[in-house]
């Protein structure tokens, strides 16, 4: 008798409002009409999925996670430490699902485990931050305070920020930090109130937010850096070329790299796929190419 594949599923039951629990039979029933035999893993705390796949999935010759972007990160980082041994599938159960968005995985929940058993592998880059990793976005700086995880009202991170711009009433209020910025042998100083290394077609559920012909497996990351208004008329500036999507202003930075090194002579507060990152003052992000093939759906002939 041919011996079954092996499957480790690991989901977050508190993700979208737990939306899964009503799912978990129909996915399940997916997995196994693949021909896999699965071991079920509900995550226990913060920092469960990453240590679980890390210790496990080479023992499995597939993973397939369920969650928001936090258990996306993790288990992504899981992989990360054991090699990026296996493929990896993902059925999204967050409220924005910016990165399954820019895969092309399904909303559907049964539709994209079926991506996740019975897809093809498409080679991911992924980001290293420091000795840390991330998914799709790295980010610094005023609008990761209030976080386009949590605002689900605003679905434009970017509009949302400038709604926030437009709702300071003194340009002091603003928190900006002193930074150098090194790529590609170009070395940038300003004072800088927003910050994102990104590596998706959408963040907070926005599309075109990260600039144009973005590809998923490319070795670069498209960058965004803002600068500090230094009056009303750069305020709005900056203003309107988020709203507009625009890059049409000297008040903001826009550039594709492999690495950036970003240096400061404070530390800063950086968010990693929408979760707290930690503070710091030297951060080096690198791409990190076709390191995890995750799973997408086959491509309509």
């Amino acid at each position: 008798m041919k011996e079954k594949k092996k499957l480790l599923f690991v989901f977050n039951p508190h993700s979208g409002k737990a939306q899964i629990k009503n799912q978990l039979l129909d996915i399940l029933d997916v997995m196994v009409k693949a021909g896999y035999e699965v071991t079920v893993y509900p995550t226990q705390a913060a920092g469960d999925a990453a240590l679980q796949v890390e210790t496990e999935a080479k023992e499995y010759d597939l993973v397939v996670c369920s969650g928001g972007d936090g258990t996306l990160d993790e288990t992504v980082s899981g992989l990360m430490r054991c090699g990026g041994c296996v493929p990896l599938g993902y059925v999204p159960a967050g409220s924005t699902n910016d990165f399954a968005n820019s895969l092309g995985i399904p909303k559907d929940m049964a539709k994209a485990a079926a991506a996740a058993v019975g897809g093809r592998r498409f080679a991911c880059d992924i980001g290293a931050f420091n000795e840390d990793y991330f998914v799709y976005v790295a980010a610094f700086g005023l609008f990761t305070e209030v976080s386009y995880k949590t605002s689900q009202e605003w679905k434009n991170v970017l509009g949302h920020a400038a709604y926030i711009l437009e709702g300071v009433r003194s340009l002091r209020e603003i928190p900006s930090y002193l930074m150098e910025v090194e790529y590609d042998s170009i070395r940038l100083q300003d004072e800088f109130i927003y910050g994102m290394v990104s590596n998706s077609t959408s963040v907070g559920g926005f599309k075109g937010m990260t600039g144009k012909d973005v590809l998923l497996d490319d070795g670069v990351f498209e960058v965004t850096l803002i600068k500090k208004p230094r009056n009303p008329l750069e305020l709005n500036e900056i203003v309107a070329s988020l709203i507009n999507l625009v890059d049409d202003t000297d008040m903001v930075y826009s550039f594709k790299t492999g690495m950036v090194r970003i240096r400061s002579e404070t530390k800063i507060p950086w968010t990693l796929d929408g979760e707290f990152g930690g503070d710091h003052t030297e951060i080096v992000i690198r791409n990190l190419e076709h390191a995890v093939d995750i799973m997408v759906p086959e491509e309509e002939s």
